[in-house]
């Protein structure tokens, strides 16, 4: 199960493994050397990956990830108990040909059957309602019908009230104290183990991923039931807590050893995409945005981020140690030419910004930890001299770009500070806060004061109006134990890491994976190993999008919930955690083949399946890349810049951790995207990278300016920004996070320990007016109180009044 850490070479820019080539057939594998050739001989180039980014995968492939290959034989198992009741209660029909009535009647009498006290015949009916779920397949000749089927089936299932008593279920199983305890006494944990649970979570993902999925056809009263479900998904309806929080419990339970059976891919991906249904991906954010700014009377965004991004494209990556190898033996072998050295400016190209004609350039771009994941081509083409690549026309050679991509921004704070460092300068004097005076300063500094402010990023703050919204039910409901969430995801997430190497404290995430019984021959064990390998995949996948979800809803929802979750983050060690995941081979965990399309669900229901063989295995699917690894990157690029921006001490864990090599190896994968984060990752850090490494990447710096938005006044490629130099870095983050605890606490603190920030009464009608209960020796000596305390003692009424 090491396909994805195999050594490999790097040729012509694609980073291919031995393994990977040998599983290629014999055409494709010829193709495959003389595509390889010509990308060496600098003909073609490898193309762009065409992948578009979005808030999941398509229907079919999320439904697939769902099962491991392992559960296979389960799909029959489930088909036999739902017909064995059906055959009981309603007759040798087939359930496509029953009215709706007779539906809706079956549907609630395998509902009542959950109620059932023996366990065994309780798992019968779920496996029963798993199969109404699944599409009742057997009757289905396409994939297309079945998914039409899936739909219907859940629709009903959902009307009866299936979900509430599913939930239910699921609680009495998490705190099933008998099966947690022979759970962990148990050495080896494998599928049998976690079957009661793994029956009802299927159940519940398959409902929530399947009505969260809008159709232009569904009728007026499934659109109001999917409203109506996504509210109760997002409210405390069930057990008091939104289903997510109850998620949440399982995983942390699962991670502190006590419940090891746990099927935690099932449980996370029902966590991804309860939070995703409820919450809402990426389209529904930028809308929430547009929104709040419009309410609160802000100018409106000066682009839609996603449109953006969706339009730009890759470009080439950087030379490689081999490729400069490669180059200097050409250099050998070939006279000399004097060629002169360009300008900076002249050497910009747009199509290709890494790229240069002159091949001595590509040496810049060797730092010196930059080949620590490289190594040596292919056996048949290491000795073998390229030809010099065909030169381009002079007037191809050139560019420039028709205007960036994102419009320049600046912050209340960059203002301040270029107006503090004016004033110092000219006129000995500093106004603080102010941003409006400008006497005394020279006409050419008004001028830039006026362009800053016409780029100003605005913001409001003012009173806090709390929305109870889906995303604020939620904060509530995670608050008390977010940091044994973060730490408990960022556990798994390392686990699942293909970097990550089996120790023994680590935990077991294979417990829904692997069968009873291992393997005994090779086609099995070969089978296991993809699977495994996938499991791991899709645990990855979504982790890396609930973390990314849940930052971007609480950033927008209340900055101090992001900067809470984020800084957990950061002490759970996520920053050096996801530089880990990225030190790897990426371009072979991007086109890992880590799947057998013919055993992926509906298809291998509706389909005879062909005899596997380990040839078949070996040469896995035709895609370009696998879409969920790609997508976890890009997410994982997302999380590690929401929690660097803005923050210098954790800009400067990237710098200790070494992050640049590892980010500039990412850039070798040809999508525009996670080109961009990589990017970005590396424009905060440049100015502490020193001089002499900006100098040997001129080519990525070129992108950086290329693709990246500008943030006027932001010395990024000069290092003359004053918050080089050295600063205390806990002193940061202990100013924020006492600034987050006292949010925390006058927002959520029900028992109100602090006395100051209970409400204080400045009403003197309200103040006198209160009842106030006096103690009986009082009330008896009132008369005597008085006279002391009143009568005997002069009074200066007119000081009084004043």
């Amino acid at each position: 199960g090491q396909s994805n850490m195999d050594v490999g070479g790097n040729v012509g820019g694609l980073i291919v493994n031995n393994k990977q080539r040998a599983m290629l057939p014999n055409k494709s594998r010829g193709e495959f050397v003389r595509n390889q050739r010509k990308d060496s001989e600098g003909f073609s180039e490898s193309p762009d990956l065409e992948f578009e980014y979005a808030d999941t995968d398509k229907w079919s492939a999320e439904l697939s990830e769902l099962y491991s290959y392992t559960e296979g034989p389960e799909f029959l198992l489930n088909r036999k108990c739902f017909e064995e009741e059906f055959r009981i209660h309603v007759s040798d029909d087939k359930w496509t040909e029953l009215d709706v009535s007779q539906h809706r009647a079956h549907a609630m009498r395998l509902l009542d059957g959950l109620e059932v006290i023996t366990r065994e015949k309780r798992l019968k009916v779920a496996r029963a309602i798993l199969y109404m779920a699944q599409g009742t397949f057997a009757e289905c000749s396409s994939e297309a019908e079945v998914q039409q089927w899936m739909r219907y089936n859940i629709f009903l299932l959902l009307d009866v009230g299936t979900f509430t008593a599913l939930v239910e279920l699921l609680n009495m199983e998490v705190d099933n104290s008998a099966a947690c305890s022979s759970a962990v006494r148990k050495p080896a944990i494998s599928l049998a183990d976690s079957t009661d649970l793994r029956v009802l979570l299927n159940i519940m993902y398959l409902m929530v991923e399947t009505i969260q999925q809008e159709d232009p056809a569904d009728s007026p009263e499934w659109r109001a039931t999917r409203e109506t479900f996504k509210t109760e998904l997002g409210s405390p309806l069930y057990n008091n807590e939104p289903i997510s929080v109850m998620l949440f419990g399982m995983v942390t339970k699962f991670c502190s050893g006590h419940a090891p059976h746990f099927p935690m891919k099932k449980v996370l991906l029902l966590l991804w995409k309860s939070i995703l249904f409820t919450l809402g991906g990426f389209e529904q954010l930028q809308n929430i945005k547009v929104r709040k700014r419009e309410h609160l009377r802000l100018p409106p965004l000066p682009e839609d981020s996603i449109r953006v991004i969706r339009s730009m494209r890759a470009a080439s990556p950087p030379a490689s140690a081999s490729d400069l190898i490669e180059q200097q033996q050409k250099r050998a072998r070939r006279e000399h030419k004097s060629l002169t050295k360009q300008d900076n400016l002249d050497a910009f190209n747009e199509k290709d910004p890494y790229k240069s004609d002159d091949p001595r350039e590509d040496e810049d771009d060797n730092d010196d930890n930059d080949n620590s994941m490289e190594v040596e081509p292919f056996p048949m083409e290491r000795d073998e001299v390229m030809p010099p690549p065909i030169p381009h026309p002079p007037s191809e050679r050139v560019n420039f770009p028709k205007g960036l991509p994102w419009a320049p921004k600046v912050r209340e704070k960059d203002i301040e500070h270029f107006l503090e460092s004016s004033r110092s300068k000219f006129i000995g004097y500093t106004l603080g806060n102010d941003t409006d005076t400008v006497v005394g300063l020279p006409r050419p500094i008004h001028e830039s004061i006026r362009t800053l402010k016409q780029v100003l990023c605005s913001s409001q703050h003012g009173e806090e109006d709390v929305e109870m919204c889906s995303t604020e039910l939620l904060y509530q409901g995670i608050l008390p134990s977010l940091p044994q969430y973060m730490i408990a995801l960022l556990k798994i997430l390392l686990a699942a890491a293909p970097t990550s190497k089996a120790k023994t404290d680590s935990i077991n995430i294979l417990a829904d994976v692997l069968p009873e019984e291992m393997p005994t021959t090779v086609l099995q064990s070969m089978k296991l190993g993809v699977d495994v390998n996938r499991h791991k995949e899709i645990i990855v996948k979504a982790i890396s999008a609930i973390l990314l979800l849940l930052l971007k809803h609480f950033k927008l929802n209340h900055i101090y919930q992001f900067e809470y979750m984020a800084q957990h983050l950061v002490f759970a060690n996520c920053i050096p955690l996801i530089l880990k995941f990225f030190n790897q081979n990426i371009m072979s965990y991007i086109t890992a083949k880590n799947s057998i399309s013919v055993l992926d669900f509906p298809y291998c229901v509706v389909h005879d399946l062909p005899e596997l063989t380990a040839e078949s295995l070996e040469a896995g699917d035709i895609n370009q890349f696998c879409w969920r690894n790609l997508f976890s990157c890009i997410n994982l690029l997302r999380i590690l810049n929401k929690l660097t921006k803005w923050k210098h001490s954790r800009t400067m864990m990237l710098v200790v951790f070494k992050s640049a090599p590892i980010l500039k190896r990412a850039l070798k994968v040809k999508q525009a995207m996670m080109q961009l984060y990589v990017l970005k990752l590396l424009k905060v850090q440049t100015k502490y990278l020193g001089r002499q490494w900006r100098k040997s990447n001129m080519k990525t710096m070129s992108a950086i300016y290329q693709k990246v938005r500008h943030r006027l006044n932001d010395d990024w490629a000069y290092g003359n920004d004053l918050d080089a130099r050295p600063w205390d870095f806990q002193a940061e983050e202990c100013a924020l996070r006492a600034n987050i605890e006292r949010f925390n606490s006058r927002r959520y603190d029900n028992n109100q320990s602090n006395p100051d920030f209970l409400p204080v009464d400045n009403c003197l009608q309200s103040v006198l007016g209160q009842r106030v209960d006096l103690p009986e020796d009082f009330q008896m000596n009132y008369d005597l109180w008085l006279e002391r305390e009143v009568f005997s003692k002069p009074i200066s009424w007119e000081e009084l009044l004043q």
